[in-house]
């Protein structure tokens, strides 16, 4: 199978390192530090080709105000990197001096002219820096968290909870049945692309219960055996993708409209034309989402 988008990061989290708080400044201070600026999410990304993310040193952002405290992401050849939340700017482009050089991107809309190794940071940054923010104040007792270890964990300065980015697992499937496969549309897609089902896994359910689960809930198909392809970091803001190929056990399709506009069975030959773009009548996920590597594993029987 292809490497899949948001996969396959280069960086080393250094687990254990980033739990001496000193070697984590030092990091900071180190003059060959990179540190990958977010605004609102956004990654900043060079301008022009070959695209790529714009690394910066400290001094683009240190005299700055209101600039949270990097997050560390890691180290590649012995040089840390940190991601640094630059959302308090009105407009940073300008305020940073970067027009023409750099802009911050949506990754949805960047992420396949990145990069693979760029792609996978930018969306370990992204997830990290969104959990730091929301994660601010305790749900335990509403008091002020603090970053600990580089940003990977966040301790309440009232109750001393310790509390940890979350990650929230999506059973995503494919149902065959024989020569056909269901896809489902959902409101407001763009017309004719259709997609595999998904749902998040709920409390107490395994990856098969929930695919199982979803499959009836959306489409009224039953579903029996479950087999597990690949999965997918998928950070907007911190969902996992977890892949897989169901075997449907019933035909009639029954749509919940509130989750889908519609589902249908497609042959294998339309699903193959769809994945080379060359379908007048169906449109799939691109390569960067997991639901194109699933279906053209099932074409190719990986």
């Amino acid at each position: 199978m292809e490497p899949i988008v948001f996969s396959g990061s280069p960086l080393d989290r250094v687990d254990q390192q980033r739990r001496d708080a000193r070697w984590v400044s030092d990091r900071m201070d180190d003059a060959a530090t990179r540190f990958l600026p977010l605004w609102r999410l956004d990654p900043l990304v060079k301008s022009g080709e070959p695209r790529g993310l714009a690394w910066a040193r400290r001094v683009l952002f240190e005299d700055l105000d209101a600039v949270p405290e990097p997050l560390l992401l890691g180290l590649a050849e012995g040089v840390a990197h940190f991601a640094v939340d630059l959302s308090a700017l009105g407009k940073p482009v300008e305020e940073l001096g970067l027009a023409g050089e750099a802009s911050f991107e949506d990754l949805r809309a960047v992420a396949q002219q990145l990069p693979a190794a760029d792609a996978a940071i930018a969306a370990h940054a992204r997830s990290l820096v969104d959990w730091n923010t929301r994660a601010a104040h305790c749900p335990a007792c509403a008091g002020v968290t603090r970053p600990m270890f580089g940003g990977i964990q966040r301790n309440c300065f009232d109750c001393e909870a310790e509390h940890f980015p979350r990650t929230d697992p999506v059973a995503i499937a494919l149902v065959v049945r024989g020569d056909r496969c269901l896809l489902g549309r959902g409101p407001g897609w763009p017309e004719r692309m259709y997609s595999a089902l998904a749902g998040f896994i709920e409390p107490g359910e395994s990856i098969e219960e929930a695919a199982r689960r979803e499959v009836h809930e959306e489409a009224g198909v039953d579903v029996g055996s479950v087999r597990y392809v690949a999965s997918q970091p998928w950070p907007f803001p911190a969902s996992l993708m977890i892949g897989c190929i169901a075997e449907a056990q019933s035909d009639a399709v029954t749509v919940d409209h509130t989750e889908l506009q519609d589902a249908a069975w497609f042959d294998r030959e339309t699903v193959r034309r769809a994945l080379e773009g060359d379908h007048a009548e169906l449109i799939v996920p691109p390569p960067f989402a997991i639901a194109h590597h699933l279906m053209r594993a099932w074409i190719t029987g990986d």
